[in-house]
């Protein structure tokens, strides 16, 4: 029996550290917004923001990053972590004439590019979507299209 590792290609090693590059942001700012609660309602509420909203982006960045570091619903991961990055600088990086600004602005639109990238390719054969696509074949079509 062939093994695993004898039938991966160099681009399923390189997808795989794609998923992990793209993830890290995400997690690491959710997971600092979720170590400082207290600051980050308050940072939220300076934006006019509520709790819920803050909840919700801790929630989305842990969740949808582990998505896409693990390779577990990836798909769905990085459509909803590109959608969040195109939200973020379109409502928030908008003062285009601050360098700052204008690098933040470009740093959301190219995560996003590569989230979406990542959705339509998928995780590739290195994740956990793969070793459950087997058993997803009795799964309706539906669900399957997201796996």
């Amino acid at each position: 029996m062939e093994s695993v590792s004898s039938r991966l290609r160099p681009a399923d090693l390189i997808l795989l550290l794609g998923r992990i590059l793209l993830s890290l942001i995400f997690l690491h700012e959710g997971l600092s917004l979720a170590a400082d609660l207290a600051a980050t309602l308050d940072a939220f509420e300076k934006l006019g923001l509520s709790a819920p909203i803050a909840f919700a982006t801790i929630v989305l960045q842990i969740g949808a990053g582990l998505c896409v570091a693990t390779g577990f619903l990836s798909r769905l991961g990085a459509l909803a972590l590109a959608l969040f990055c195109l939200a973020t600088a379109f409502l928030f990086h908008t003062n285009l004439a601050s360098q700052n600004e204008l690098l933040h602005f470009e740093k959301d639109l190219a995560i996003a590019g590569g989230m979406f990238v990542l959705a339509a390719a998928g995780p590739g054969p290195i994740s956990i979507d793969h070793l459950l696509k087997k058993r997803t074949e009795r799964m309706p079509l539906w669900l399957r299209a997201i796996l």
